[in-house]
Order: structure tokens, then C-alpha cells, then sequence
């Protein structure tokens, strides 16, 4: 029995214009004509008897029609996507693919990573960072966007796959020690209020999650220059810009060298921490267990110096009832 599909460039062509709501955009994508694609719509159209798409003042916009057959079409064509890039891709037991908040890669991982090649050389770590982690609700995703394992930082638990505790979080305020030297003294909590308050974009809250443990600073922890992303604001703080509220797992290496110092001594854990993660649906090759072990190692090596427990297996369920709510990167 032959099957009832439709022109398949219609579909791609389809696809390509929802996606990105212009035939100008998917016919750039497709290396077509505009005109090209405005046809393969209109046989579709055709074809479907269906009309998928109206046009607006800006643009095109999906009809109810087109909506609903596009989520059909983009799941299909997704599937077919990562299932071409895992058949392509040769096995390669050597090469670990690591998918990472940019902050915990450059903070953390990486001044690190000299000891793992040290002691296992013929594993090839191949990182890419992002602050948006895979779609953790797709397992598929691993295999497109080419991630053995991610970590980043949740205090909420994306379902469906597998993961191990790393760090917590425990926030601390930190500077450069020359700023004390030229600017106002930090003797007491409330001398912040005359300094430059140095803040991520993508972790608004830092400030006040420290600032509530001290009540008596009477401090706005909005005022201040804010970055894109934390590792500008590490720079920044090192740059001797302001005062930052920091991540002791991420300044450790700086408080021993003296690029920074921490003018108090008040330590704020918040309720999140990182985690790797990993597909739960099939086995772990040599190179990630070996990476695991390593990695937990060294996140133990750190938090015996804090009071949080690490390197517990952690379950969805284990999860519930914990007051997670909402989820940030750096």
C-alpha cells in the first residue's frame, strides 16, 4: 500500500516559512528564489486544500490550519534530523561532547581540565556553550545538537532524564582587593551603598538573595551595572569596576591568588545547584563514566569546604516537595 504524502520540497519549503514567518527568510535558507518557495507553498495549499497561510502588514502569519500542521510537519522533520546525524556520525569512543553554562565552563571546568587530559589523554573533550541548556522534555536532542552530557545550574528538575548532583550554590561578595585601596573603605555591610553594584542580566536575584541575609545593609540591590552574563561581571569585578556577589565554587582559585577578596564573611547558600545530566535511556559509554567519576571528585573536593552533600544520584521524584520553582543559568 502506497502512502498518501505530500510533495516533500512543499513540506520543507512549508516548514522553513512557518518557522521563520518569511518566504524571503526560507527561500535564503533554502538557497531557492523567493518565488520558488511562494510555488511549493501554493502546491501544498493545493494539495492539502488547505489554506496555511495569510498574509499580514509585516509579513505572513500561520492560520489555524497552518499551526497545527506545523507542529506536526516540525516534529516529523526533527526526527528525521536527529536520526540522519546519529546515523551519520561514525562511532568514536574517544570523543566526550560537552554542552555547558558559559560561566561554570570558564569558571570552573576549565581551569580543571588540564588535570582530567593529564590523567586520561586519549579522551578528546569537545566543549559548546550556551546559557539556554537542550529541550530536556526532547531526548532527542542529544543526538542534535551532538551533547554526550550538560551541566547547568536548576533549582527545579527538567523530567525524562538522568542526572548527578555537582555543586550548590553559595553566594558571597567579592572585589578587587585594589578597589578598597583607592576607593571607599567595605568595613561594614551598609558601606556597599558606596560602591558600584556589579550584576548578571541572567541572575537578577544574587543581590537580594545576599542582601535579605543582612538586613541591616540597607542597600538597593538594583542599582549598579549590569552584563549580559556572569563571566562579564567576574571580569568586571576583577577589573576592579565594583563589587560583585559571587559564587565561592567560581572564586576560589581567585581568592588564593589575591585577584580578589571577600570583605565579609556572611555566606548565603540559595536552593539551587548544578548538575550533569545525561539520557537515562541507554548505556554510558567508557568516556562518560570515566568523565562522571572524575567530576565528582573533583565537585567533592570542593564542597567539603561548604555544608552541602554531593554527588548523589537525584531522581524526578526525589525532587518533589522541595519549593523549586523557576530555572537560571550563567
Amino acid at each position: 500500500m502506497s502512502r498518501c504524502l505530500p510533495p516533500l520540497n512543499a513540506v520543507r519549503a512549508f516548514e522553513a516559512c512557518a518557522r521563520s514567518t518569511s518566504f524571503t527568510s526560507a527561500a535564503e535558507e533554502l538557497c531557492v528564489s523567493q518565488g520558488a518557495v511562494s510555488r511549493h507553498v501554493a502546491c501544498l495549499e493545493e494539495w492539502l486544500d488547505v489554506k496555511l497561510f495569510v498574509r499580514v502588514h509585516r509579513g505572513i502569519e500561520l492560520t489555524p490550519q497552518g499551526s497545527t500542521y506545523f507542529r506536526i510537519v516540525k516534529n516529523a522533520l526533527d526526527q528525521i534530523e536527529a536520526g540522519t546525524r546519529q546515523l551519520k556520525q561514525s562511532p568514536d569512543e574517544k570523543r566526550l561532547r560537552l554542552k555547558l553554562a558559559p560561566t561554570f565552563a570558564m569558571r570552573w571546568l576549565i581551569p580543571r581540565l588540564a588535570r582530567f587530559h593529564a590523567l586520561y589523554p586519549k579522551i578528546d573533550v569537545q566543549i559548546t556553550t550556551s546559557q539556554k541548556p537542550a529541550d530536556f522534555g526532547y531526548t532527542a536532542n542529544f543526538e542534535r545538537e551532538e551533547a554526550d552530557v550538560c551541566i547547568y545550574s536548576w533549582d527545579e528538575l527538567p523530567s525524562g532524564l538522568g542526572y548527578r548532583r555537582l555543586l550548590g550554590e553559595e553566594l558571597l561578595v567579592v572585589c578587587a582587593p585594589k578597589l578598597l585601596e583607592r576607593s571607599m573603605p567595605l568595613q561594614t555591610p551598609r558601606d556597599l551603598a558606596n560602591h558600584v553594584l556589579l550584576c548578571s542580566l541572567n541572575r537578577p536575584h544574587d543581590w537580594q538573595a545576599w542582601l535579605a541575609a543582612v538586613p541591616e545593609a540597607e542597600v538597593d540591590g538594583n542599582s549598579g551595572l549590569k552584563f549580559e552574563n556572569a563571566a562579564l561581571v567576574y571580569q568586571a569585578a576583577i577589573d576592579e569596576m565594583g563589587v560583585m556577589v559571587a559564587l565561592h565554587a567560581f572564586v576560589e582559585d581567585d581568592l588564593r591568588a589575591g585577584r580578589l577578596v571577600s570583605p565579609f564573611p556572611i555566606r548565603v547558600p540559595t536552593k539551587r545547584a548544578y548538575f550533569l545530566a545525561y539520557h537515562p535511556g541507554r548505556p554510558k559509554p567508557a568516556r562518560l563514566e570515566t568523565f562522571e567519576a572524575w567530576i565528582l571528585d573533583e565537585a567533592a573536593k570542593v564542597e567539603s569546604r561548604f555544608s552541602l552533600p554531593v554527588g548523589s544520584a537525584v531522581s524526578r521524584k526525589n525532587q518533589e516537595n522541595t519549593g523549586y520553582s523557576d530555572q537560571q543559568t550563567i
